[in-house]
């Protein structure tokens, strides 16, 4: 049976408020990820693998429960959500997961397709941590 999700975090060396403002400001996701191109409001450009294509960007956020969850808009009319959570771990570290979903391609394609995402997803976590804690350029 084909895995249909995999859960990645990161321990990050700043406190939960600061993580949280930082990963839940959608106009920062092109600093830290790898698909999202451009990203002005409500609308973003992102990178596949078959080009550019712009769609529609609602983030769903709660500081509280420390939920961040991006839904993403198709131009075919699709939509796909990507769940993430920011948690305390001290009063100066914080842990930042993220549910990783497989994509919408045929079966055959899907492990494959969920291992690629999964390691750019690996990178993106270390670029995160990077710029947070100050270790690259913002």
């Amino acid at each position: 049976m084909s895995r249909k999700f995999e859960v990645q975090g990161v321990e990050l060396q700043v406190p939960v408020e600061r993580a949280f403002s930082y990963i839940a400001d959608p106009a920062r996701l092109p600093s830290w990820t790898s698909a999202f191109a451009t990203v002005e409001g409500e609308r973003a450009c992102l990178r596949t693998p078959a080009g550019e294509v712009e769609i529609g960007l609602a983030v769903e956020s709660s500081a509280d429960r420390g939920t961040i969850d991006w839904h993403m808009s198709f131009p075919d009319g699709s939509v796909a959500v990507a769940y993430s959570r920011v948690v305390a771990l001290s009063p100066g570290s914080s842990a930042y997961s993220f549910v990783l979903t497989a994509p919408p391609v045929p079966l055959e394609q899907l492990e494959g397709a969920l291992d690629a995402q999964s390691r750019t997803l690996a990178a993106e976590l270390l670029r995160l941590k990077g710029l947070l804690e100050g270790h690259e350029q913002r």
